[in-house]
């Protein structure tokens, strides 16, 4: 048992001057009152005291509000400035190089700067031949949905994202960091 209420603190200073200043007798006097795992420790009952003696008051004021000691204006400045220069960076790579926790870096750019995470559209890049064998694609189709009416259905088209021939693209790994989305495409062949 850690914390004690108001009352628990008052019960241990009354039977501790009812057994004459003796820690073992308060203690052994609690025993009726806590069960076996609840009940205060004489550790606990002296630390009380203790308390008592010091500052007068029964309240345990030991545990101020914790102070931020990560995410202070310094490494807030710091972040944003890191933002401004690259914001394509993965967060792990830039909190490795900012000395500071993912989870931390994380919060700093979500929180306090009110950032999102935007993905990059990957696009198809476009060559001057590529305009004609459009053109004779959709004619294709539509004489085959002329001649089979639901040769739609039959089509599958998908939306991967790993390239290996022009340099590596994770699709998944692609993010913009920035207050609005900033609608970038990047054209790969």
């Amino acid at each position: 048992m850690n914390r004690l209420t108001p009352e628990q603190s008052f019960q241990i200073l009354q039977f501790y001057f009812e057994n004459n200043g003796s820690v073992r007798n308060t203690y052994r006097t609690l025993r009726p009152f806590y069960r076996r795992q609840n009940r205060p420790s004489e550790q606990l009952i002296r630390l009380t005291m203790e308390r008592f003696r010091t500052t007068f008051t029964l309240i345990d004021n030991s545990h101020p509000q914790r102070r931020r000691t990560v995410r202070t204006e310094e490494a807030i400045a710091t972040v944003e400035r890191s933002i401004e220069e690259d914001p394509n960076e993965s967060i792990r790579h830039r909190a490795q190089e900012l000395d500071l926790c993912p989870s931390t870096l994380w919060k700093i750019l979500r929180k306090d700067l009110g950032l999102r995470a935007y993905k990059i559209q990957l696009v198809q890049e476009l060559k001057p031949n590529d305009h004609q064998a459009r053109r004779r694609f959709i004619e294709w189709a539509q004489n085959e949905i002329a001649v089979v009416p639901d040769f739609h259905k039959r089509i599958l088209f998908s939306d991967e994202a790993h390239f290996w021939l022009n340099g590596y693209v994770n699709k998944q790994n692609c993010r913009i960091w920035s207050e609005a989305n900033p609608q970038v495409s990047v054209q790969k062949n």
